[in-house]
């Protein structure tokens, strides 16, 4: 009995922590969309790493005996907030480092739910219309073919991340993969009006739309790593 009282003060306590972080993140996320400046934007992205780092130690109190999924995860946040900042600076430098934190979000969803070929079914079947869009939409002017391509590729990296997160609810329905697939959309819409944003010139609209979803979808994708439990689920189904 005071072992599960000790375990659900020290629950408490990070859920608090959790809190005052996502609290933090999405008052920067309102402050970057009005003002604007790469220093709200790398302070913003900076607090949910945080967030995933803390979540991370939780696990590491709790002596959680499988770290993967976690670390894997935080890896993943590390690459997305280098992301964040550099696209500013250098667009395709930023796309590889967002697609490269794609890749490793995906290999963490591959430690929650075993991979199966079907997770490339879902990932294409997001990525052909994508395709169909980016190539065939004229409202774009990637002012090249290197760009476009570049473009094509994230595509192609992020529907098969998006494609995974689905398979993994879709074989096993709980809070975590709830949170992990609702992430990945938000992450994924939040980058097609990035596309819109840079390369449709659609205007402000659409940036905010890119902004107010896409520091929400790293706070679900950083507080997954709290719903962790050691078990990984491997269906024949």
């Amino acid at each position: 009995m005071e072992k599960l009282k000790e375990q659900f003060s020290l629950k408490n306590i990070f859920l608090i922590f959790n809190t005052f972080l996502i609290m933090g993140i999405l008052l920067g996320d309102i402050c970057y969309i009005s003002l604007g400046g790469i220093l709200a934007k790398g302070l913003t992205s900076g607090l949910f790493v945080i967030l995933g780092l803390m979540n991370l130690i939780y696990l590491i109190v709790k002596k959680s005996k499988d770290l993967k999924f976690p670390i894997i995860m935080l890896v993943g946040l590390v690459f997305a907030m280098l992301g964040d900042i550099i696209l500013n600076i250098h667009f395709i430098a930023g796309a590889l480092l967002f697609a490269i934190g794609h890749v490793f979000y995906f290999i963490a969803y591959s430690f929650v739910i075993k991979f199966k070929w079907i997770d490339l079914v879902f990932g294409i079947a997001i990525f052909l219309p994508s395709l169909l869009f980016i190539t065939l939409v004229p409202i774009f002017d990637f002012g090249g073919v290197l760009m476009e391509i570049v473009c094509i590729v994230y595509a192609l990296v992020i529907s098969l991340m998006v494609g995974k997160a689905l398979s993994n609810f879709i074989r096993e329905k709980n809070t975590k993969n709830l949170l992990i697939l609702i992430g990945s959309i938000l992450f994924f819409f939040s980058d097609l009006m990035l596309l819109l944003n840079v390369f449709g010139s659609l205007g402000k609209a659409v940036d905010i739309l890119c902004l107010a979803t896409y520091y929400p979808a790293e706070i679900l994708l950083a507080f997954s790593i709290f719903l962790h439990k050691d078990s990984m689920v491997d269906e024949t189904k």
